[in-house]
Formats: C-alpha cells, structure tokens, sequence
C-alpha cells in the first residue's frame, strides 16, 4: 500500500476540534428556540472525520487516532487546570474569567472525555460491520451506513455526558429534554453535511489508494488494543 499522505492531515483536524471542543462549552448559544453549548455546532465534526477514517482507513487506524484525540484532550485539560492554578501576577485582573472560561469542572471534563470515547468508538464499530455487511458498496448504502452510525454514536455521546454531568444535579424531565436536544441538534448538522462526507471519502479512496474492508471474523473491535492491524 502506498503512503498515506492525507490520513495525518485528518488526524489533526480531528484532534483539534476535539481540544477546542471544552472551551466552546462554556458559552450557551440560542439556535432559533433552542439553548445549546457553542461546542454542540463544532464537534458533530469529530464524528464526521470518525466516519471519513473508518469509511476509507479501517478500524484499527480510525481506533488509534480516537486514543490519540484523548490523549490530546487530557494534555489541554491539564494545561488549562495547570496554567489557572498557578499565582497571576497584581497587574493581570482576569485570573478569574481565565477559570470560568477555561477552567472546567472536574464532573464536566469526566463527563466530556467518557462520552467522546464511548461515542467515537460505538460510531466506528457500527460503520465498519456495516461497510462488511453492505460490501464496501458505496451510494445509498453507504449513505445509510454513514447515518446510523451517526445516530448510534451521538445517541450514545450526548446520553453518557448528560447523565454523568448532570445526574442528580437535573430533575429527570429536564435531563432528557437535555439529552434529546443537544443528540438533535448534533445529528442534524452532520445529517447536512452528510452529502460532502461521502463525497470526500470516496475521493480519498482514489487518492490514498486506500478502500480498507474489515471482516469482523478476523478483525478485534476490542477499544483497548492499540497495536495496529494488518492491512489488507
């Protein structure tokens, strides 16, 4: 297989909206009636370049880069609590708003990094049995497969940070009005953007030289091993 030049590319997109995705958090934003973290219109993204990964690289490179992404995010997140713990000097006033902005509650940041992997990883499982299932067809299956991985994966993401950020904090009816919401919303953008996520991916099939098909019977969708499967 020849190299691939664009998968690093990729890959820093990915992590980099996932780094972003806590500081965008801390703002509320009104879409038409709805009341939603600023974050929710950015990290669609991260399961967007998700189902690029899998579509074109396969499993085991899509599982890597999802550990790389929360290695990524632990190391922002301890910078931020890092850098506001130390003293600030009398001149700069704003040490403050630098914790209110930055410095995210240690329930809200264990809520954020246990959804995004629960999430990425259930997204990334679905699509890539699908992609054996259908084939490795393209068209409407692929188009199918693209979906609900994505309804899977969200459904899974926005349940787990809503019920471990704010479980016994919400009343019931508002945790699943919570819930319901932001998986909306997040499904609707990548619902969008779902024409230009295939169109994208199957062209870099063509770059990349690159159509990975994973067999289930010999591929482990067990998240926690990271050494890198052989291509076929």
């Amino acid at each position: 297989m020849s190299e691939l030049r664009i998968l690093p590319i990729l890959s820093g997109f990915f992590v980099a909206v996932l780094v972003l995705t806590p500081a965008l958090s801390t703002k509320f934003i009104l879409l038409g009636p709805l009341v939603v973290p600023g974050a929710t219109l950015l990290f669609p993204f991260a399961f967007v370049i998700n189902d690029v990964l899998t579509e074109v690289y396969g499993w085991a490179r899509s599982r890597r880069v999802i550990w790389t992404g929360l290695a990524c995010q632990l190391l922002a997140a301890l910078s931020f609590w890092v850098v506001g713990a130390l003293p600030a000097p009398a001149f700069w006033p704003h040490a403050e708003s630098y914790r209110v902005i930055l410095g995210l509650a240690p329930r809200i940041a264990l809520a954020s990094l246990l959804a995004y992997l629960a999430g990425e990883f259930a997204n990334s499982i679905v699509l890539s049995r699908m992609k054996f299932a259908h084939g490795g067809q393209t068209g409407l299956r692929q188009s199918w497969r693209f979906l609900a991985s994505t309804l899977v994966g969200q459904a899974v993401d926005s349940t787990v940070f809503m019920l471990v950020a704010f479980g016994g904090a919400l009343p019931a009816g508002e945790l699943a009005t919570g819930i319901v919401t932001i998986y909306g919303v997040k499904v609707a953008v990548e619902t969008l953007v779902l024409p230009a996520s295939q169109r994208f991916a199957n062209w870099l099939k063509r770059v990349e030289h690159c159509d990975q098909l994973d067999d289930p019977a010999t591929v482990s969708y067990n998240p926690f091993r990271l050494r890198l499967a052989r291509s076929a």
